[in-house]
């Protein structure tokens, strides 16, 4: 293997590089990002960059002595617009090919809009730019903030424009925010974060439409009530970018379809963090962005799957001068304990508390605010549980001969 093509100069782009130079590729290494700017953080976007807290120098995931340590062909600002299986090569929107003999899909997601949301005011929050759109027009003086959406950005975002001064507002169209994550029980808990930061919340209403001719007004709601806003936050998910692959013969669906090894159908051919698929599952956290390339190097460096990701989701969330840790697989039926610290009216004690998720007597995920050291240590034994449940099953022969995909 001669030429390797890394397809997205993101944080899961970054550390698949970091790998091929780490597990001996010692050739051409081309990576491709369709923004200008070299890899950066995007979790502090919502929150100490959105605040001032942070600079964009601080955001930058590399530095000029590990580019050089790299030896990598950067081509930033241009998109990927297809990749000829037959030609060995990625097609680039100006009119360039660059012939390759691997392929790193690292192109993530990209935020999802509202129809309307052209308006001036309307804002997603998801890459650089974005973040310095939104703090620009922050720092103009006190707004009315509408954010849509009460998952993990909103809420960061929510938090972040109330700690600035502005008066805020979050619609969630479910009865309660995060429930598909941390189950409705404690979901509940940590959507009281939201009161105790001063930020309206508003649920079970989706949004009708946006108001305004050149800016935004306000927000109508389904229910027929309408929201006052010089500022509309949208943040009602992500979408996996893989419209660049449309006529490849790679499989699709909510993102690039791959084996547990972040292997597609192609043996050269790998694709890792929000873009991936991996055994059926497409996971948006920062955590699987950075593990996943170890493995699906090593198994693009061999031409087939010789190793399989390893590892507990994990996520984080900073809300309200909170902290929000979690771990695990959490399933439909589940119970919940406290297991330290305790809940206020329904709301987290001062010190914060440590839940765990448990199902026929085995822990499957523990949640934490503010409790740190435990939930480390909590999600330290869930690891050392899911390695134990691993060993068994390849005692038992599951997982073994993997059939080798189509090469490039």
């Amino acid at each position: 293997m001669r030429t390797v093509t890394v397809v997205g100069a993101s944080l899961s782009g970054l550390y698949a590089a970091r790998e091929l130079r780490a597990q001996g590729f010692d050739g051409r290494l081309v990576i491709v990002g369709d923004e200008p700017h070299l890899p950066y953080d995007r979790p502090p976007l919502s929150k100490d960059f959105l605040t001032g807290r942070a600079s964009e120098d601080q955001l930058a995931l590399t530095d000029s002595e590990e580019i050089a340590a790299l030896d990598a062909e950067w081509v930033l600002g241009i998109r990927a617009r297809g990749l000829d299986a037959r030609g060995r090569t990625v097609l680039l929107d100006d009119g360039r090919t660059v012939s390759t003999d691997g392929v790193v899909i690292a192109t993530g997601a990209s935020a999802r809009r509202l129809p309307g949301d052209g308006l001036a005011g309307v804002h997603t929050l998801r890459t650089l730019d974005d973040a310095r759109a939104l703090r620009e027009e922050l720092a103009r003086g006190p707004r009315q903030v509408v954010v849509i959406g009460g998952g993990f950005i909103g809420a960061e975002t929510a938090s972040s424009c109330a700690a600035l001064g502005h008066s805020v507002t979050v619609v969630e169209a479910a009865p309660i925010p995060l429930v598909p994550q941390l189950g409705a029980e404690m979901a509940a808990v940590c959507a009281a974060l939201h009161r105790r930061g001063g930020v309206e919340l508003v649920t079970g209403t989706g949004v009708a439409g946006l108001r305004g001719t050149v800016a935004v007004t306000g927000v109508e709601l389904a229910d027929g009530r309408t929201l006052s806003a010089d500022v509309v936050i949208v943040g009602i998910g992500a979408a996996p970018n893989t419209g660049w692959l449309a006529g490849s013969t790679l499989a699709v669906n909510n993102g690039v379809l791959c084996d547990d090894g972040c292997v597609t159908a192609l043996s050269q051919v790998v694709a890792v963090g929000d873009v991936a698929r991996i055994g059926g599952t497409r996971v948006e956290h920062w955590t699987s962005a950075t593990e996943q390339p170890r493995t699906a190097v090593a198994n693009l460096l061999v031409g087939r799957t010789v190793e399989t990701v390893q590892s507990v989701p994990y996520f984080w969330s900073d809300q309200y001068g909170a902290r929000i840790q979690f771990a695990g697989r959490r399933q439909d039926g589940d119970s919940v304990r406290i297991a330290e610290g305790a809940l206020t009216d329904g709301s987290p004690a001062d010190d914060g508390f440590l839940a765990l998720y448990e199902r026929d007597g085995r822990t499957t995920a523990v949640l934490s605010v503010d409790r740190p050291r435990p939930f480390m240590r909590a999600r330290r034994e869930l690891l050392r549980g899911q390695a134990r449940g691993m060993s068994a099953d390849q005692g038992q022969g599951k997982g073994q001969g993997r059939r080798a995909p189509a090469a490039l």
